[in-house]
C-alpha cells in the first residue's frame, strides 16, 4: 500500500506510518499522471532495496514535449535546480541516478523514511526535497529517476520575494546540516565571492531586504540550536563520506529561469574551475 501525500508532507507521512504503508508518494497537486507511472515507480523499488527515492520523467503540461524535469541537481554551493527543463525530450528508455528527486512527484520506501527522518521542518516552502535526497545519500542509498515513468506538471517559475527569502535561507542551512567541517572550508572562499554577486543582484533587483533577512535568521540563537542538533544526528549517522556524496555535484548553474549574462560568462566558469579543483582535495 502507499499514500500519496499533496500538502502537509510530514503529515502523510505519519498518516503512512500509523497505517503500515509500504509507501509514500509525494505529488503536486498542479500534476496529472499517466497509466501505470505509480506501477513502474513500484516495481523499480521492489527490484533494489538500495533506492531510497524515485520520481517519474515530469513533463511541461500543457506544452507537453518538453521536459520539466528528469531529476535535479545540487550546486555545490547548495543551489538546487531542475534538469533539463524546457528542453525537448528525447524519447528513450532509461533509469538514471541523481543529486535528488523533484518534490513534485516521488516515490519514497516507508523502511527508508523510517532510517533518514522525514523532511525538515525548519526550511518549509524549499530545498526540502533537495535536503532529504542528500540525506538519503548520506546513509547510501540511491535517487533515482525512470523515464518510463511521466506525469506532467503544470509547472510556471515563481519569483516571488518572499521565495527568494526561503532559498536563500534554506540552501545556507541545508550547507551546514549536511557538509563536514572540512568541506564547508574548502567552498568557503566561492561562497563568499557568491555572496557578494548575490547582495549586488539582490540591489538591482529589489529584494535586498529579503537577502539581508536571509543572513538575519543565523544571528539568533535558537536557530543555530536546531542546527546544529540536526546537523549532529546526520553527521553520527552518514556512511559515505563527503568525497563520495559530492562526486557528481555540479559546479554549474544552468536553470534557464535564473539565467544572466553574467552568471553565463562569468560566474559558472569561475565557480565550476573552482570546484573541479577543490573536489580533487575532499578526501574526507
Amino acid at each position: 500500500m502507499f499514500w500519496r501525500c499533496l500538502l502537509d508532507s510530514n503529515g502523510g507521512f505519519k498518516y503512512a506510518l500509523e497505517h503500515n504503508f509500504d509507501y509514500v508518494f509525494l505529488l503536486n497537486p498542479d500534476t496529472i499522471m499517466t497509466n501505470g507511472c505509480l506501477d513502474k515507480l513500484v516495481q523499480d523499488l521492489k527490484n533494489d532495496s538500495l533506492i531510497g527515492a524515485i520520481q517519474p520523467r515530469l513533463m511541461l503540461h500543457p506544452e507537453q514535449e518538453l521536459l520539466n524535469t528528469f531529476g535535479c541537481v545540487i550546486h555545490y554551493l547548495g543551489f538546487g535546480y531542475t534538469f533539463g527543463n524546457r528542453e525537448k525530450w528525447q524519447e528513450k528508455s532509461i533509469i538514471k541516478e541523481v543529486n535528488y528527486c523533484s518534490g513534485a512527484a516521488c516515490l519514497i520506501p516507508i523502511v527508508v523514511l523510517n532510517k533518514v527522518g522525514w523532511f525538515d521542518e525548519s526550511l518549509f516552502v524549499y530545498h526540502e526535497d533537495l535536503d532529504l535526497g542528500w540525506r538519503l545519500k548520506l546513509l547510501g542509498y540511491k535517487n533515482l529517476a525512470d523515464s518510463d515513468a511521466v506525469i506532467y506538471h503544470c509547472y510556471e517559475f515563481s519569483r516571488s520575494i518572499k521565495k527568494l527569502y526561503f532559498m536563500e535561507r534554506n540552501r545556507l542551512i541545508v550547507m551546514l546540516k549536511n557538509y563536514k567541517v572540512g568541506t564547508m572550508l574548502l567552498i568557503l572562499p566561492a561562497l563568499i565571492v557568491m555572496e557578494i554577486g548575490l547582495l549586488l543582484f539582490a540591489i538591482k533587483g529589489g529584494w535586498l531586504k529579503e537577502k539581508l533577512k536571509s543572513y538575519a535568521y543565523f544571528f539568533h540563537f535558537k536557530n543555530w540550536q536546531t542546527i546544529l542538533k540536526s546537523r549532529k544526528l546526520i553527521q553520527a549517522s552518514r556512511i559515505l563520506s563527503d568525497r563520495e556524496v559530492v562526486k557528481n555535484f555540479s559546479g554549474l548553474i544552468l536553470h534557464q529561469e535564473t539565467d544572466n549574462i553574467l552568471l553565463r560568462l562569468i560566474g559558472n566558469p569561475l565557480l565550476n574551475l573552482y570546484w573541479l579543483v577543490i573536489k580533487k582535495l575532499i578526501i574526507w
